[in-house]
């Protein structure tokens, strides 16, 4: 009797499909991250928040985003081992995730409904360059990352590590699970047009009347 032949290996992005379609498939909130992909780098499925979105999960799924000026809180509730991404483009209280204080709120109260507590969580903060010379004047960055910084302290949700202001881009990864998150940062000419164009289309929109370590890679 002849032995089954054997199956060959299913590829990582194979193996990822299943998953990656459920989640796909899962019913979307307002301002929720919708973009799931397959990261061949990491060989991890992540999902892509970008700017007025968030993400919250308690597995190793990787949460991506890229920023210029803007701002990712990534908050992480030590005890329950949950944690979330947003990114918000401007400080004020403005009506939209785009802006600080609501995206601020729509982060945590996700991760209090999932069972997370404020005094458990702690706070990784990137972003806030000056990439965008249009935006330099307005000082949006410095905005932005003096606003989170206060918001994170008048909350008091230690801040345990930051990479915040200078003049590069970044590209953050950060594990919900673990807590953990990788920060890169980018040349200026690297990040292309596709990021300034997407920072100053949503600024255009939303400009008002007015593990405690960092792992680069």
């Amino acid at each position: 009797m002849l032995s089954p032949t054997p199956r060959p290996a299913l590829s990582g992005s194979l193996q990822s499909t299943a998953r990656l379609e459920q989640l796909r498939a899962q019913q979307r909130k307002p301002h929720e991250a919708s973009f799931f992909f397959y990261d061949a780098h990491f060989r991890r499925e992540a999902v892509k928040v970008l700017p007025g979105e968030y993400f919250v999960h308690d597995q190793d799924i990787l949460i991506m985003t890229t920023l210029g000026s803007c701002i990712a809180a990534c908050l992480w509730d030590r005890e329950r081992r949950i944690g979330g991404m947003n990114h918000f483009m401007l400080p004020d209280a403005g009506d939209g995730a785009r802006y600080g204080l609501y995206a601020m709120e729509l982060l945590i109260n996700e991760l209090m409904k999932r069972g997370a507590t404020r005094g458990s969580l702690e706070a990784k903060v990137f972003g806030g360059g000056a990439v965008l010379g249009a935006m330099t004047t307005l000082n949006v960055g410095e905005r932005n990352t003096r606003f989170v910084l206060d918001y994170l302290k008048t909350e008091r949700i230690p801040v345990v590590s930051q990479d915040v202001l200078d003049v590069c881009p970044r590209k953050v990864c950060f594990e919900p699970a673990s807590g953990q998150a990788k920060v890169k940062r980018l040349a200026s000419k690297a990040v292309g047009e596709q990021l300034l164009a997407q920072e100053r289309s949503a600024a255009a929109k939303s400009v008002p009347s007015d593990a405690g370590s960092i792992e680069l890679f």
